[in-house]
């Protein structure tokens, strides 16, 4: 057996089995290939805090001041359980790592119910009032849904104080979008998104495979991920993806 991969097992056992919370950053996915830290070699070479960071420094994407102008920043925020808590940690979290005070843009997609005809405005609002909060506060400067259908949107529109920019639809589950969604987007100015992203980006299980597998013989069934947040750096001019990547935030379940 390597007895660095045992070492960086172990050290990964004792940090999870201290820790509260998980935060994982992917560092720029554009750059994929270069994606590689050097592990501990033993438990001793950390502390055991509450919250476990755990990033690539050499592949962040902090923004420079002098590039800000130049820059978009987007980010879409899944939300894997309904806390509105969730969304100012995952907007703070995302700011400081891209080194911003403010993001252009939010969408957010929320833990619907499986019954397609079981969502409704009341199961959206806490969500939103949570971001309306940050956009007053100027962290986010333009807010937006995921995979409403018209109904819902215009419900949405109607209530709202800050009014959603944009709508995602997945074309997953029709080639063209309905006309009825086009036609109150356009009157609406608001701008409709295509995505094809599943409808559960990480499960539970999935989750817990993943830290079982990094600690082979570690019990991960405690641990649930809170929230998954994309983010991508378009270079405004151009229309270049400069960085993307991921950040996701778990917690573990108190005994």
């Amino acid at each position: 057996m390597d007895p660095q991969n045992t070492n960086t097992t172990s050290g990964a056992k004792m940090l999870l089995s201290h820790a509260k919370t998980l935060r994982l950053h992917t560092g720029n996915l554009v750059n994929r290939s270069h994606l590689k830290k050097k592990c501990p070699c033993s438990p001793s070479e950390e502390d055991s805090p509450d919250t476990l960071d755990c990033s690539i420094p050499q592949e962040t994407d902090a923004i420079t001041p002098e590039e800000r102008d130049e820059l978009r920043v987007s980010v879409k925020l899944f939300l894997c359980e309904s806390l509105e808590s969730s969304i100012r940690d995952a907007v703070e979290m995302v700011c400081q790592t891209l080194a911003v005070s403010q993001l252009d843009s939010v969408i957010i997609a929320p833990p619907w119910p499986l019954e397609s005809d079981s969502r409704s405005l009341a199961h959206l609002q806490p969500a939103w009032e949570e971001l309306e909060a940050l956009v007053k506060s100027q962290k986010i400067a333009a807010i937006g849904t995921s995979d409403l259908d018209k109904d819902l949107l215009e419900q949405l529109y109607n209530w709202a104080q800050v009014k959603p920019s944009s709508n995602q639809f997945n074309l997953a589950s029709c080639c063209v979008m309905p006309p009825e969604l086009t036609a109150f987007a356009k009157e609406f100015d608001i701008q409709l998104l295509t995505h094809n992203d599943p409808k559960e980006l990480m499960s539970a299980a999935t989750f817990q495979e993943a830290v079982q597998e990094g600690t082979q013989d570690l019990s991960a069934a405690d641990w649930r991920p809170e929230w998954v947040l994309r983010y991508s750096i378009i270079v405004k001019c151009r229309g270049i993806i400069k960085a993307k990547g991921y950040l996701v935030s778990a917690r573990k379940a108190s005994p």
